[in-house]
């Protein structure tokens, strides 16, 4: 629920959302910090319990973003199936990844065919496949539109896709969206001539008409692609940090993971309109 402000654990997210913060009396005043997610924290605890490659950890996640705007899929209160997996350095790539997401988006197929036999009127919406895209793909497709927009049109066309890259500069130098330079791996150059192992599920939310995130995940980053990251963002300062030095020196294991929106899913599945017809 909630983590020191000075052990470098909290997700960063765009690296400008103030977390919400109280100090703890009994500990010197020592300033604490809710959670955004727990994209480190769960590294860190894969290293602590020594959890071999092929296994993981996952969370049922509470996090507040106070900085958070507000809308019909927003809301303060962020609940997710916050996971991660120790894995081995050779599965460091795209197959891997891309694996690992129609794994996830399998049991979201799974998921909906339970729903649909509960909720008969409700019927299935989802691809049986979902689709891969690259953001700098979609980039050169509609240069003209905004990220946003180009989700909306990939969402829209293929019903489900996992957009790659997310974070990392494009060719035109602008970035598909903000992603703290931490936890994904959005630098790594690919066989394909693109870079980043992580990426974010949408689908095509037919209420709202409008693309629906589910997920965001990636294969985290290894020591090399953690200063690469912090000197492009400006962030080395944070090597002074806990985690981080922990990182850098080698001490994490290699990993993936994400969170999966547990509200966000609710309302897709049952057809919401609005975040807080599932979070009441």
């Amino acid at each position: 629920l909630f983590v020191f402000a000075d052990s470098g654990l909290n997700d960063n997210l765009n690296g400008v959302e103030r977390p919400v913060s109280f100090p703890i009396k009994d500990m010197g005043d020592r300033r604490a910090e809710v959670v955004h997610s727990l994209a480190k924290w769960k590294r860190m605890k894969l290293a602590a319990y020594r959890i071999p490659a092929g296994h993981g950890l996952y969370t049922d996640m509470n996090a507040i973003r106070a900085d958070e705007e507000l809308d019909n899929i927003h809301s303060l209160y962020v609940d997710q199936w916050d996971w991660e997996r120790t894995i081995r350095p050779e599965d460091r790539t795209v197959e891997f990844l891309s694996d690992i997401v129609r794994r996830i988006y399998g049991a979201l197929l799974a998921t909906e065919a339970v729903t649909h036999q509960a909720f008969p009127h409700i019927p299935p919406t989802l691809p049986r496949e979902i689709t891969f895209v690259h953001a700098e793909e979609l980039r050169a497709e509609f240069p003209d539109l905004s990220p946003k927009e180009r989700e909306r049109e990939a969402a829209r066309r293929y019903g489900a896709v996992f957009i790659r890259g997310i974070g990392g500069p494009l060719a035109d130098g602008s970035r598909h969206d903000g992603r703290a330079p931490d936890y994904d791996d959005w630098s790594a150059p690919t066989p394909d001539g693109l870079l980043g192992l992580n990426g974010d599920i949408l689908v095509w939310n037919a209420v709202l008409e409008a693309p629906l995130e589910l997920s965001s995940m990636g294969i985290r980053v290894d020591p090399a692609a953690l200063l690469r990251q912090l000197e492009m963002t400006g962030c080395m300062d944070r090597l002074e940090l806990p985690f981080h030095r922990a990182l850098a020196a080698g001490e994490m294991p290699p990993a993936v993971g994400g969170g999966i929106g547990q509200s966000r899913l609710c309302m897709y599945l049952l057809r919401c309109a609005h975040i807080g017809e599932v979070q009441a």
